[in-house]
């Protein structure tokens, strides 16, 4: 193996670990599919600074993480292909 690929593979590791972790820790969403259906719109003040919540950080960093996983897995497949 080289080098490269065991970086890569040791990123992939802590990007998955971070990803199951962050997601357990995330509240579930009680309206489910009912909000999809009437539209769930919130126009409160939580609602109209959801940004800056607890909840919006951990789904940037779900959604941070998940970006690096598919970056690295599918450059870790490229390296692979071009050094056989």
């Amino acid at each position: 193996m080289h080098p490269i690929e065991i970086a890569a593979g040791v990123l992939l590791a802590i990007a998955s670990i971070v990803i199951i972790l962050v997601v357990l820790v995330q509240e579930s969403k009680e309206q489910g599919l009912t909000s999809a259906i009437g539209g769930g719109y919130n126009d409160s003040f939580y609602g109209k600074n959801s940004g800056n919540t607890r909840d919006a950080k951990l789904n940037r960093l779900t959604r941070t993480c998940a970006i690096i996983l598919f970056v690295v897995t599918l450059a870790v497949n490229i390296i692979a292909q071009v050094m056989k």
